[in-house]
């Protein structure tokens, strides 16, 4: 026992007292996490899924009930947020590039639902998740929860911004742990953040939210907005963040933005970004040219002809990752003004491309379909293709954490493939 301690004091010793502060941080948290754990799980077994579910349905009937008086117009019911607020005016969120707000200036938030075109026949034919989709789809930002514009402090060439969800902790642990490493590379200075809304799962919601916080207390890389999380939401992220960029992010050269279960090599990032560093209005990734919205219902792209008739998309970059500059992003905040929203995220940017006539850049060494079609394809997990690509989409964290090491070992490769 007493050499055991020995040793511990030794290391401790050691270690600088950043390192210490760390060790003992993570070991807080651990302790934490641990303890939440176990109050979730014995909750859930006091509570069963029976009564949670009777109580939700009663709340929801009670919802719908609420009303202003006979306007059957003003239903306060709020599908898109957990709480209920005061309703602030839009017309100020509309800001010009110029005149903008100097910090988040959206502190209430509560939309009422618009019947106004509840009865038409199109509408009637539609999915719920459409209606819900429509009659919210007014109610365009929300305040901000957690904040960090110190991220955008002095010169930041490039910022890694991630989406993420409030559950999915070990996403986002991984990635700090190997590509979003906060870190200057030859001069450049990277920064990271992780987008979040709301949890959609009321049995989750308090719980994971305490978490959260306690995360953000460690690390400080977390932006969260009180909207709920959710497939349609995406979209809600997407011109929040570009909201928040343009207020706080200045001096920010480029924006990585994608998903948080990909993979990306930052140094041939900033290899290309420095071939293309005189190229205007950059904005690259896998780019889809000519693609049809799906009308086939059991789709989750799924589109229908009332919400979207066109033939066509506008040329639009995967959302698993892409880059693009900030002069950029600040002009597609507000080009995103200028349209209604859409449901699937990917697509709503390229339209904001469109309505700015910028042509995004489809580039090879980005893959967010996996390598190669064939998922069982053993190219799908070779680490020297892995080296020579920008974006890699869908390894979750242990394939992550371990194709990271193999990257990052005394590889050797018969040649890097030449993608930049």
């Amino acid at each position: 026992g007493g050499s055991h301690f020995s040793l511990l004091s030794f290391f401790a010793y050691r270690m600088t007292a950043r390192e210490r502060w760390r060790v003992y941080k993570r070991i807080s948290f651990m302790f934490f996490l641990a303890v939440v754990t176990l109050t979730v799980l014995q909750r859930g077994n006091i509570m069963s899924m029976q009564d949670f579910q009777s109580g939700r349905i009663e709340r929801q009937a009670r919802m719908e009930l609420m009303a202003e008086g006979d306007k059957k117009d003003s239903i306060s019911v709020n599908f898109w947020k957990s709480v209920q607020r005061v309703e602030s005016t839009t017309e100020g969120a509309r800001l010009t590039q110029k005149q903008g707000p100097t910090m988040w200036d959206v502190t209430s938030s509560n939309c009422s639902v618009k019947l106004n075109f509840s009865s038409l026949e199109w509408f009637t034919g539609l999915e719920a998740n459409f209606k819900q989709f429509l009659l919210y789809r007014h109610c365009r930002y929300f305040p901000i929860l957690m904040n960090h514009p110190e991220k955008c402090a002095g010169d930041v060439d490039l910022l890694m911004v991630i989406k993420s969800v409030i559950t999915q902790y070990d996403r986002r642990e991984v990635i700090r742990q190997t590509w979003g490493k906060e870190q200057v590379i030859d001069g450049k200075r990277i920064k990271t953040l992780f987008l979040l809304g709301t949890s959609s799962n009321e049995g989750e919601r308090a719980n994971h939210q305490k978490l959260l916080e306690y995360e953000d207390y460690i690390y400080g890389d977390i932006l969260q907005w009180d909207f709920m999380d959710s497939f349609f939401n995406l979209t809600l992220k997407e011109i929040h963040f570009l909201k928040w960029f343009s207020i706080y992010c200045g001096n920010t050269r480029y924006i990585f933005k994608g998903d948080d279960d990909v993979f990306v090599s930052v140094p041939n990032i900033l290899e290309y970004l420095e071939v293309s560093k005189d190229l205007k209005d950059l904005f690259v990734g896998d780019v889809l040219f000519k693609a049809k919205p799906i009308r086939k219902k059991q789709n989750k792209y799924y589109i229908p002809q009332a919400l979207y008739n066109k033939t066509l998309y506008p040329p639009y970059a995967g959302g698993g990752g892409f880059l693009m500059d900030g002069p950029l992003a600040r002009k597609l905040y507000g080009a995103c003004e200028t349209l209604k929203l859409y449901p699937i995220d990917d697509v709503f940017l390229g339209m904001c491309l469109e309505v700015l006539q910028v042509t995004p850049i489809r580039h090879n060494a980005f893959k967010t379909f996996g390598l190669v079609k064939n998922k069982t394809s053993r190219l799908n997990r070779e680490p020297c293709f892995f080296k020579s690509m920008l974006v890699v989409h869908k390894l979750l964290p242990p394939d992550l954490i371990d194709m990271w090491k193999l990257v990052n070992s005394d590889l050797i490769c018969s040649q890097k493939m030449d993608f930049l």
